[in-house]
């Protein structure tokens, strides 16, 4: 592997992403684009790459850095999103901003504010605490680059990012469900943390939920469940049907297709 393409794949959050993608996105970096590095960083970058580069050959096979394929949700420590959502807030209630300018929507939990925006047809939905003055977090319903346009206009890729004061509250979830009563369907990311994983199993009571692999830029369905191996393949995500769906009618238009040959 080059330098090049290891910076890419270890440093992938120096790169600006377009249209506002969410870090959490495969095809973002943060939930709104940043200036690109100078070029003094970008030395920095190649040659930080060309030492790890050197340093993975000469380490024995045994001991080497695992592959970054592994399907693990690396949580950003606390002052980091804490900082995100300050700067937010703040752009939230600045004049002018693209942020300022959010619809509300109607209270979906008693104490709270939800701000929604729209913008390449991504939606981003702000939940603020008026009575401390700050941003609880967000939530980013990104599209899909896996599949194609027939289907992009009925899925989403949620990905959220709270902070701790505010977790286990049930604030995602209800987002999830107001974006599943407008008659989106989800589709789980590549990767997920365990409270992800507990939040899409909690949503799965009210709404179906199948197994999908995302091939040839198509959801092929899996079932109801999925064997550990297969589950744990990057190409495997759930999906959880919106108001309006159901299995039949997502094979009827062609936005769900039968499992590939072996791929159960």
């Amino acid at each position: 592997m080059n330098a090049i393409a290891l910076c890419r794949r270890s440093l992938g959050h120096l790169h600006t992403p377009p249209s506002h993608r969410s870090s959490f996105s495969p095809r973002s970096a943060l939930a709104f684009p940043q200036p690109p590095p100078t070029r003094t960083a970008w030395d920095a970058v190649l040659s930080l790459a060309w030492r790890l580069l050197a340093l993975h050959r000469t380490l024995p096979p045994q001991i080497r850095p695992p592959r970054l394929e592994l399907r693990i949700d690396v949580n950003p420590p606390d002052e980091d999103i804490e900082a995100e959502l300050s700067s937010l807030y703040r752009r939230l209630h600045t004049p002018g901003d693209a942020m300022n300018a959010c619809a509300r929507l109607a209270a979906l939990q008693p104490g709270l504010i939800f701000h929604h925006r729209e913008a390449d047809g991504e939606h981003y939905v702000y939940v603020e605490d008026p009575s401390r003055g700050c941003l609880a977090g967000y939530t980013v319903f990104n599209r899909l680059i896996e599949v194609d346009r027939r289907t992009d206009r009925h899925v989403r890729s949620p990905h959220s990012k709270y902070a701790p004061a505010y977790q286990g509250r049930g604030i995602a979830s209800t987002v999830y469900a107001w974006a599943l009563g407008r008659g989106l369907c989800l589709v789980s990311g590549a990767r997920q943390s365990e409270g992800a994983h507990a939040l899409w199993r909690a949503l799965a009571r009210r709404h179906p939920l199948r197994w999908v692999s995302l091939q040839a830029k198509r959801m092929h369905d899996l079932g109801s469940e999925a064997p550990a191996a297969r589950a744990a393949a990057l190409d495997t995500r759930m999906l959880l049907l919106g108001e309006g769906w159901s299995l039949p009618q997502l094979h009827a238009r062609q936005l769900l297709h039968p499992a590939a040959p072996g791929s159960r």
